[in-house]
């Protein structure tokens, strides 16, 4: 099925968010288009499923929407991991912040551990994103960026 290039487009950026960092800099590449998709995601948290089965059924459905969306957005840029497709940044998030109490403590360290993994790219997201295509290596990415958020965000928690 082929979606639209306007609805693509409005859903891969974020409603549009991530046209906003590049207005007000004037950079196209490097804009903090990814900080916004984040805090997207960060808002939206309340409206998400609550208990862990269901969460599961939304991360699940969520992800191949955002692999489907991710790939058509990329093909209307023209390029593979365009800076204004943020979905992959907002599914990331929300793995970041799966099956955890949703804290203000958990919400901020799922997010500043996110943010930090999705810009460094430690191994193996790094080697992983260079070696897959199409959507799915637009979003795989930061899925796993979101797992290694997860994890951090619960190694902390056991020591505050």
């Amino acid at each position: 099925m082929k979606i639209h290039p306007k609805i693509t487009e409005f859903l891969a950026t974020g409603f549009f968010i991530s046209y906003i960092p590049a207005k007000l800099t004037g950079f196209k590449k490097f804009t903090g288009a990814g900080l916004f998709g984040t805090a997207l995601a960060l808002s939206l948290v309340p409206f998400l499923p609550k208990s862990g089965l269901n969460y599961a059924v939304f991360l699940a459905v969520f992800l191949f929407f955002s692999i489907k969306v991710a790939g058509s957005a990329a093909a209307l840029y023209g390029t593979h991991d365009d800076p204004r497709i943020v979905i992959d940044e907002m599914i990331g998030y929300w793995v970041a912040v799966a099956f955890m109490e949703k804290t203000i403590f958990s919400l901020t360290s799922a997010f500043i551990f996110f943010r930090i993994i999705d810009t460094l790219k430690p191994w193996p997201i790094k080697k992983l994103e260079h070696n897959m295509t199409g959507g799915f290596g637009i979003i795989f990415d930061d899925v796993l960026a979101g797992v290694e958020a997860n994890i951090l965000t619960r190694v902390l928690y056991l020591f505050i």
